[in-house]
């Protein structure tokens, strides 16, 4: 089902920027470091009848996970990306990514406000979110991502909670000195549980042994492997082991989703809406996948329940065919930002909401608790 074109466009009158600090339930170690606050940035738009769209940009103080930290995503938006917004008139999303086509990269910080604009148009039109993508599920199949722990004991602990408490997949987080005899202790202890693992890019392509000695442990995947940006290392990995890779990182837009097609890098992408700049991008890269019978899933970057809210509409597109990461708001938050919070039912599954838009209502009092800067433009 293709993505709904709005009935009529829609006049912005105000943007507003939140940076935020929501401390994490506990730290979220991975290859790369240790997260203990989500630190993030709210985009609201607000037409000219009063109706909000709300997006996120899951960005991080350092140039970690990609080259976009809070810093570049305020200079970008506040500068370049939201004065051209108060009394634009847009009747698609392509007539926003029109208005900033000069700015070039910063597909986080664009993102975020392309994504506000499909909950807008979304609650315009007076259907979900899902519906306006072309989502074809109510209900989505979600995994947990559980990031590097003190020693396997905690590790074998925290993954016999996370199944008890309904999640079907477990994706680990592996880096050189965490990975072989870390996996062979799981699946003594889960032989039969669904288990993927995650590098961040840790790796280079002369530890091609590990992942030969990880083909005998019968996982989903292993995703991002090597470098960050790389996809001729990985069409050779690939070509040495059995298990399918899993690129993130290295999915920049659809254009890279071509070139991984084209060499063979990977069997599987993990689409990260903010990661290639929206919802748009994403469709273009799922479509194109989906139609080479590739496999697919949405992950997350430790997102509110703004962004969690953008993930699961995401996972309800009809090529999505593995567990995605789209955690319970308790996953990470004591208190989330939104009303509900997200919840996982013990088969797995997560609901996707019947409400206009992301299906959610933003509790600007959260946000306020735990605001650093806020900035408006427009009326």
């Amino acid at each position: 089902m293709p993505p709904r074109k709005p009935s009529s466009p829609v006049e912005i009158e105000r943007v507003v920027l939140y940076w935020a600090e929501v401390p994490l339930v506990r730290p979220f170690t991975t290859s790369f470091g240790t997260e203990e606050v989500r630190s993030t940035i709210l985009v609201k738009l607000v037409d000219a009848e009063g109706t909000e769209g709300w997006g996120e940009v899951p960005v991080e103080y350092g140039p970690w996970y990609c080259y976009e930290t809070i810093e570049t995503a305020l200079h970008v938006l506040k500068d370049f990306v939201a004065p051209k917004l108060p009394g634009a008139e847009l009747a698609s999303v392509e007539d926003y990514l029109e208005l900033v086509k000069r700015v070039r990269g910063h597909r986080v910080a664009k993102g975020g406000v392309e994504m506000a604009l499909w909950d807008l148009f979304a609650k315009r039109e007076g259907v979900p979110l899902a519906e306006m993508l072309g989502g074809v599920r109510d209900r989505i199949v979600s995994g947990v991502s559980i990031g590097i722990q003190r020693d396997v004991d905690t590790l074998v602990r925290v993954i016999q909670e996370k199944l008890e408490e309904g999640y079907c997949r477990i994706k680990i987080k592996i880096k050189p000195g965490w990975d072989v005899g870390v996996v062979e202790r799981l699946r003594r202890e889960f032989p039969d549980v669904p288990l993927q693992v995650d590098a961040n890019a840790a790796y280079t392509l002369s530890d091609v042994g590990v992942f030969k000695k990880l083909d005998e442990f019968d996982l989903l995947m292993v995703e991002q492997p090597l470098g960050y940006d790389d996809l001729a290392d990985h069409a050779e990995l690939q070509r040495r082991i059995r298990t399918p890779i899993c690129l993130d990182e290295s999915i920049k837009d659809l254009g890279c989703a071509k070139v991984a097609c084209a060499l063979g890098s990977c069997k599987i992408i993990n689409i990260k809406p903010p990661r290639v700049g929206g919802h748009l991008e994403s469709i273009r890269i799922h479509d194109f996948w989906k139609d080479r019978g590739m496999g697919l899933w949405i992950g997350g970057m430790l997102e509110t329940g703004v962004g969690r809210g953008h993930l699961v509409a995401a996972a309800t597109l009809p090529g999505i065919n593995y567990p995605s990461d789209i955690s319970a708001s308790s996953r990470w938050y004591e208190e989330d930002i939104v009303e509900p919070p997200w919840e996982i039912r013990k088969d797995s599954t997560m609901e996707v909401p019947k409400k206009p838009g992301i299906g959610v209502e933003v509790v600007e009092d959260r946000v306020e608790k735990h605001l650093r800067k806020k900035i408006e433009f427009g009326t």
